[in-house]
């Protein structure tokens, strides 16, 4: 089939030698094989780069014009200087930069970097806290051994600003290039340079506190404040309280992961509380007033008259906090009947009457009603 090397590129017959350049750098990080995986990408960009190599070149452009298509030319001149097996760069007069489609290809697509700045680590610190604590919140200070930055160097890494000088296996750039002739043409690949890093520098003489590596190990004191809501599994996130990063990188971040210790007489189910309290005999027939113990105070709660044991009575707001938000849960008060297991004469006396009055089928019958 015959090819039209403008069509190919996607270019007027008018175009400058910029506007190829352009183009062919734009189709070249798109079909380039080790970018795309694609059937048929190697042959595409086989192609790019044919016509590439032609109308980037002022003798064999004018050559191609005069026969008007990919066939007749490639017929023509198969032979010719410069063949059709890759891209002459040269043909460009030398202004042809590319290091750009390279640095997509290398980097991910966001452009080369030449900074060898690397981020610190996050830390992960395990706390236990009370039930109290977890309800109202509180303040806790932690003690973290973490690399932190040296305070000689300021992370530099040099005992003095003046012992760090231009890397001389890069000069300066941070990386090191290196251009191949292959089946595709001439290209160029870029690596990081060993010597630096990628940081285009080098250290004459070491900082003497951290022997070079921008920071020293230590132990940090730190102010935690657990919000009021707190449960086990809450995640706090202090940033920067991890470790020290290295050639001016972003310090790591600090979590802190909670875990409620088991409280002595309070059960909890998200933002209530729910707890067992015995109640009298009596209270229980009669109703009266009891006194219930909370996390923050003790409270009263009425009981009615007849109140049967195992009963559970609510009581708005006694709960948890509610975790960066308003209110609180409930507390949940399970009532269960105290029956006393010794009895003085008098006390069996009354109860003797009471079942009188009250008579034991009278019980039964209300049991099973």
């Amino acid at each position: 089939m015959t090819k039209d090397y403008y069509e190919t590129l996607g270019i007027s017959k008018s175009a400058s030698k910029e506007d190829i350049k352009k183009a062919y750098k734009q189709l070249a990080k798109k079909y380039h094989p080790d970018i795309n995986k694609d059937a048929g990408a190697q042959e595409k960009f086989k192609e790019i780069n044919e016509a590439a190599s032609v109308l980037g070149d002022d003798e064999k452009r004018k050559q191609y014009d005069q026969f008007g298509d990919a066939d007749s030319y490639r017929q023509a001149f198969s032979g010719a200087r410069g063949g059709f097996g890759g891209f002459d760069f040269s043909s460009f007069g030398g202004s042809f930069d590319f290091d750009d489609i390279f640095d997509t290809f290398f980097s991910g697509g966001r452009g080369r970097r030449r900074s060898a700045a690397r981020d610190g680590a996050d830390l992960r610190y395990d706390m236990e806290i009370t039930l109290e604590e977890a309800a109202f919140g509180t303040e806790k200070e932690i003690v973290i051994p973490r690399n932190v930055l040296c305070e000689h160097c300021h992370g530099a890494g040099a005992e003095s600003d003046s012992d760090i000088v231009t890397c001389p296996d890069c000069n300066g750039a941070g990386a090191v290039r290196k251009v191949q002739r292959t089946p595709f043409g001439m290209f160029q690949s870029t690596t990081t340079c060993r010597n630096c890093s990628g940081s285009g520098k080098s250290i004459r003489k070491r900082c003497h506190e951290c022997g070079g590596s921008g920071s020293v190990h230590k132990e940090s004191i730190m102010q935690v404040k657990i919000p009021a809501g707190s449960a086990t599994g809450t995640n706090l996130r202090i940033v920067g309280g991890g470790e020290a990063g290295q050639r001016e990188g972003s310090p790591g971040d600090l979590y802190i992961v909670l875990h409620v210790k088991k409280h002595k007489h309070f059960e909890r189910d998200s933002d209530d509380l729910y707890i067992k309290v015995p109640l009298a005999f009596t209270t229980a027939a009669l109703g009266g007033e009891i006194t219930v113990p909370t996390l923050k105070e003790d409270a009263t709660l009425k009981v009615p008259s007849g109140t049967q044991s195992n009963t559970i009575f609510r009581m708005r707001g006694k709960g948890i906090s509610h975790l960066h938000g308003s209110g609180a849960g409930d507390q949940l008060v399970e009532v269960v009947v105290y029956v006393p297991d010794k009895l003085s004469k008098k006390a069996k006396k009354m109860l003797e009457d009471f079942e009188k009055e009250v008579g034991k089928k009278g019980l039964l019958g209300k049991l099973f009603s």
